[in-house]
């Protein structure tokens, strides 16, 4: 027979007439068994649809929702587990298992309350409930570290918190805001990174987490991004226009910008005490800002240096490096003040750190004169043993020598006690070794320039330099009376 399409429709008519639909709770069911097969497989997002199939089907079916509610957990989604479970035992008040996961759920987003309530209902259900002890102990052990971080937290130790909230991440481990209060801390001890990332992952989950967007704002303006900080402190005070946080680091923000711009402004004005005065302000607005604090210390050595007190400007130089040990600007400008002051071997000690970040040549000149001036600054000072500038003459040369010989002579000395006689002939030693040195062109140079210079006076030598300027020699210095010359008379040329 052939068979056309009427024929066909009809039999199809006639067929679907004969299919009696199975009730929803049957194909519920149904879903809910393919839904177990994939939680087994550990396939908990397959199994999360099945299960949400079966609960449109079957809505008033309290296990569906336990179901779902342990599918939730497997996955870390702790408020959405936590709200299956609560609409599990709405349906059911007796579903001990239900209850269980209202209370390791509350635990988990660190609702203490409701996980109390939780543990109460279990009790009464099932008193001996293996859950219930294992619960009551993570229960009791989040909140004893949630008051002690709290304690330490009021008396800003910020490592401390750091150090209890991971304990206690370990047992609410969805939490915000053990984690929020966590990143918050780390911000303040300089840990930017690690505060950054646990505020996003707030707020991956709550895009409007006021706390979480905080944070991000005070890791900004503690690495002096104020403009972005800015932006953050004022989303959250549009989310909590009260929020007591926000509203206080946002002040100090301003003012703290404000003064250390007014201070840059009057140093580029050249008006140094005014702009030491407001450095000096800003550096007292927020403590906790070590970065800002940092190049406000910087900023405040350069005026000092600026205005001839050297001494401040290493201070301040050493306080922006306590706050920033890799902080180059002030590396230099500490070492530059430590030549002035001929404190060399400082000099170079900061030197060489400059060169293992900046190897460039003019950093290792500086080295280099440095580590010159320090050589030169252990050796024997010529020009202060006779008494003379760096710029003296031969002539200034020649006339100092004249003045100190005559005052170290040992015959002048004759009648001292053995210690001042040696005393006086160390010096009548350096004295004519000073004046070999000197007055010699070729020798001066290389000892300005840091060459090593040999012991060329002996005491024969320096007894040899005198007799050329004095001829009469020892008969110069009379016994009688004093140990000066006695008829001796001697004018400087």
């Amino acid at each position: 027979m052939t068979i056309t399409i009427e024929n066909v429709d009809m039999n199809m008519d006639q067929d679907e007439g004969d299919v009696v639909p199975p009730k929803p709770e049957v194909l519920a069911e149904e879903k809910k068994e393919l839904g177990n097969q994939q939680y087994k497989l550990k396939q908990y997002g397959k199994a999360l649809v099945y299960y949400s199939e079966a609960i449109e089907l079957w809505p008033t079916n309290s296990s569906y929702y336990g179901n779902r509610s342990a599918c939730h957990m497997m996955q870390g989604n702790y408020a959405s587990a936590c709200e299956d479970a609560l609409q599990a035992v709405t349906l059911d008040p007796k579903f001990v298992k239900g209850w269980v996961r209202v209370a390791k759920s509350n635990i988990a987003i660190g609702d203490f309350k409701g996980a109390e309530n939780a543990l109460i209902q279990i009790e009464k259900l099932e008193p001996t409930n293996s859950n219930l002890v294992v619960e009551k102990k993570h229960l009791d052990n989040a909140k004893k570290f949630n008051d002690e971080a709290e304690k330490a937290y009021s008396k800003k130790d910020f490592r401390k918190v750091v150090y209890l909230l991971d304990r206690a991440l370990e047992i609410c481990n969805a939490c915000s805001r053990f984690k929020v209060m966590k990143a918050e801390c780390l911000a303040r001890l300089g840990r930017y990174q690690e505060a950054q990332e646990l505020a996003n992952d707030v707020l991956s989950n709550d895009k409007q987490h006021a706390d979480a967007i905080l944070v991000r704002g005070m890791c900004l303006y503690y690495q002096d991004n104020v403009d972005r900080a800015f932006n953050h402190f004022q989303h959250v005070l549009k989310l909590a226009p009260d929020h007591s946080k926000a509203l206080e680091i946002y002040k100090k923000a301003k003012a703290l910008k404000q003064k250390k711009e007014e201070g840059n402004e009057a140093f580029k004005q050249g008006k140094n005490k005014e702009a030491y005065d407001l450095y000096t302000e800003a550096l007292g607005i927020d403590p906790n800002n070590v970065s800002t604090n940092a190049k406000l210390y910087f900023n405040r050595a350069t005026v000092s240096s600026k205005l001839g007190r050297l001494n401040e400007a290493v201070s301040d130089c050493s306080a922006a490096l306590e706050l920033d040990s890799n902080y180059i600007k002030a590396l230099m400008r500490r070492a530059k003040c430590y030549m002035e002051l001929q404190q060399y071997e400082e000099a170079v000690r900061d030197y060489e750190k400059i060169v293992k970040f900046d190897k460039s040549r003019e950093t290792r000149k500086l080295l280099n004169d440095a580590k010159l001036e320090l050589k030169k600054s252990l050796r024997k000072d010529y020009y202060k043993i006779l008494g003379v500038n760096k710029n003296a003459t031969t002539e200034d040369i020649k006339k100092a020598y004249r003045k100190r010989a005559l005052v170290h002579h040992p015959d002048r000395h004759a009648n001292a006690s053995d210690v001042e006689k040696q005393e006086q002939e160390k010096k009548f030693k350096e004295v004519g070794e000073a004046y070999t040195i000197l007055s010699d062109p070729q020798k001066r140079t290389r000892y300005d320039n840091g060459f090593d210079i040999e012991d060329y006076c002996s005491s024969n030598a320096a007894s040899s330099v005198f007799e050329a300027f004095f001829p009469e020699g020892a008969h110069f210095f009379s016994q009688q009376g004093s140990s000066y010359p006695g008829t001796f008379t001697f004018q400087f040329q």
